[in-house]
């Protein structure tokens, strides 16, 4: 709104008589104007400080506009990130219980895979046999891995013929393993030879012991009834009177000095083997 401008007249009279023939003098005028009635124009420091406020300003609002793009991305990552944990988390429990089940599988085959090679055994001792005694072999339904009074030595059954009497020749003895689906013994080992040690006793005299399933063949060298000659040689190493074409198991003596050969006709104690019926 305008402000009114007020004019104020001052008259100077002179108090003296002015002369006839002078004129009067002129009225002086005087403007007075109230303070800030007059447009304020902006100084060259103000309207430095006005374009600093505002460049201020921009800064400030760009900022801000950072910040929350930050925040944002930062809540983002962090959602994203937890549910990709949430994602492993599911993805290695599912790995886990696929590892779990996979070997659960493989040890089911294995099992599996066993049995059946047991039942194959089984099968091909069964195939040996003309007759199968099911009621020796299995008795109440259950087979065993070998017949009644045969000992069980890794996967083979033995029979170690105590009887008082009849004592019998090597060939005799032989006949009697067979029948009953089996062979004179054959030794593959320092443990077999233990084994058979263990469970022989000594009887009569030191001549006589448990007939082995091994003989001399072309009077030179000596094998095994399977064939294989014989690499393991424990023989006692004295010199008796009677030398034959068969060898004894003499007990009571050393594990690895404990055959003799003997006379084939000598009647003696025996040892039968077989395989197992059912492996275990």
């Amino acid at each position: 709104m305008e402000e009114e401008i007020e004019y104020s007249t001052v008259v100077f009279r002179d108090v003296r008589a002015a002369p006839k023939e002078r004129k009067e003098d002129p009225t002086i005028y005087s403007e007075v104007k109230p303070s800030g009635s007059a447009s304020t124009v902006p100084t060259d420091g103000e309207a430095a400080a006005c374009s600093h406020s505002h460049l201020l300003a921009v800064c400030l609002g760009i900022l801000c506009f950072l910040l929350v793009a930050s925040i944002s991305a930062i809540v983002y990552l962090s959602v994203l990130m937890t549910k990709q944990k949430s994602n492993l988390s599911v993805l290695t429990a599912e790995n886990e219980q696929l590892i779990t089940e996979r070997n659960l599988r493989e040890r089911e085959t294995e099992q599996l895979s066993r049995v059946t090679d047991n039942l194959n055994w089984t099968l091909s001792i069964i195939l040996r046999l003309d007759t199968f005694r099911v009621h020796d072999y299995c008795p109440d339904k259950e087979c065993q891995p070998c017949l009644k009074d045969w000992i069980q030595f890794k996967e083979k059954c033995y029979l170690f013929y105590n009887k008082k009497s009849p004592w019998m020749t090597a060939r005799e003895s032989h006949t009697h393993c067979r029948n009953k689906a089996a062979d004179l013994v054959v030794i593959d080992s320092l443990h077999e030879q233990e084994f058979i040690s263990n469970h022989t006793k000594h009887y009569y005299d030191r001549f006589h012991g448990y007939w082995l399933g091994l003989n001399k063949m072309n009077n030179k060298d000596w094998g095994w009834i399977d064939g294989r000659n014989d690499t393991l040689g424990y023989w006692i190493g004295e010199s008796f009177e009677d030398v034959g074409q068969c060898a004894l198991m003499i007990p009571g003596r050393n594990v690895t000095a404990s055959w003799d050969p003997a006379d084939c006709g000598m009647k003696n104690k025996f040892i039968c083997e077989s395989d197992v019926l059912v492996k275990v």
